[in-house]
């Protein structure tokens, strides 16, 4: 796990390149105490050991259902799938789960080194009670997204195709309807895929996005009275209220998503899950003074 830094880092945007109701701004200044951050999200390999060891049942699997974009189903499975009202592009899908992205007639198979998908909040936090971590704020996971730049849209820059090149996985062609794969994908990538950011991290933007601990769209101020272990502490309780997701996914696209940018702020509720939906887990480190020696260390 690559190792963010203790120091005072800089979070929020004073641009209006987002929605007024996301509470991106005003940028604010915060202290952050050195933590530990998967270097990428959660994969099916990963997930599966979990399952095997813990004989856990995903609230999409005990549901029988879960939310599958239209993009991605056969007319067959349309027709016996209902059409989610005020989601227009979406599909309540039966036997829709982790180990079935799309539905019954999908697979991971060929996928084990993608995201997980189709876990909810409550799943992640189950993982990361299991694996001894937890979900990151909005804050450590911003901090940990730019990788030690100012950047605030892209960890590789101002400019989405730097260097005429793709640097992460969302909707390209005609949304919702045709997608080109310019960027190489139509679904998911492969976790670790393009280059990591200055702090060793991969594809912090698109391919799916990531819970974090937090409610959404709390003040951003907030973070700087409340450390991730406090947020960690009051919020595993699993629930179906609005929690922070971040990063966008594969879905997003230039015209109506504005929100796979560093500093966007997204929210779903704790019990959602879809083909587009991760998560990364932190790990905090546990500081000691070593009296023999002048210094503090950190240890995960």
């Amino acid at each position: 796990m690559p190792t963010i830094p203790a120091g005072t880092y800089r979070i929020g945007t004073n641009t209006m390149d987002g929605f007024a109701e996301d509470l991106e701004g005003p940028q604010i200044s915060l202290d952050s105490p050195a933590f530990a951050i998967d270097a990428t999200t959660v994969t099916n390999q990963a997930f599966q050991v979990f399952v095997e060891a813990t004989g856990y049942v995903t609230e999409a699997e005990r549901f029988g259902w879960s939310f599958v974009f239209h993009y991605f189903l056969s007319e067959q499975t349309k027709h016996r799938s209902q059409k989610i009202p005020n989601m227009a592009w979406w599909y309540a899908v039966s036997g829709a789960d982790w180990r079935h992205p799309e539905g019954p007639d999908s697979t991971i198979a060929q996928r084990m080194d993608h995201p997980v998908v189709q876990v909810s909040r409550n799943d992640a936090i189950a993982y990361c009670q299991w694996a001894k971590k937890r979900l990151p704020t909005e804050a450590e996971w911003e901090i940990a997204a730019k990788g030690g730049t100012s950047f605030e849209k892209y960890p590789w820059g101002r400019e989405f195709l730097a260097e005429n090149t793709y640097h992460c996985n969302i909707w390209q062609g005609e949304f919702p309807t045709s997608n080109t794969r310019a960027d190489g994908f139509a679904n998911t990538a492969p976790a670790k895929w393009y280059e990591p950011n200055g702090f060793g991290l991969y594809q912090v933007i698109g391919n799916v996005w990531e819970w974090c601990v937090n409610p959404a769209r709390i003040p951003l101020t907030q973070f700087q009275q409340q450390t991730g272990q406090t947020f960690w502490a009051r919020n595993q309780t699993q629930d179906d209220q609005l929690y922070a997701t971040r990063g966008g996914s594969f879905l997003c696209h230039e015209s109506y998503c504005k929100r796979y940018r560093i500093a966007a702020r997204n929210g779903n509720s704790g019990m959602s899950a879809a083909n587009n939906l991760g998560f990364r887990c932190v790990k905090d480190l546990d500081q000691y003074t070593d009296k023999s020696k002048s210094g503090t260390y950190s240890r995960g």
